[in-house]
């Protein structure tokens, strides 16, 4: 069963089995733009393509809120400019 370690409530074992494919999802990576990149501990990302290796989130590469702030600075450097 796949679902050993999530006991009681079938609310709590589909969040769970949503959060075990995002973490074992493989992702573009912005370096080379391939679908490669993969998981290899928490926060710990690795393309296997270009080799380039970086911190994300736990159980995706990039963040909600690190999204937000990549556009926070996006809009200072074209404020700047």
């Amino acid at each position: 069963m796949a679902n050993q370690s999530i006991r009681y409530g079938a609310s709590l074992r589909k969040r769970h089995l949503a959060v075990q494919a995002q973490k074992h999802a493989r992702y573009m990576c912005d370096v080379c733009g391939k679908v490669a990149v993969r998981r290899i501990s928490t926060g710990i990302w690795k393309c296997s393509h270009c080799g380039a290796t970086f911190a994300g989130g736990a159980y995706t590469p990039k963040t909600s809120a690190g999204e937000t702030i990549n556009k926070l600075i996006a809009r200072e450097h074209e404020v700047s400019r």
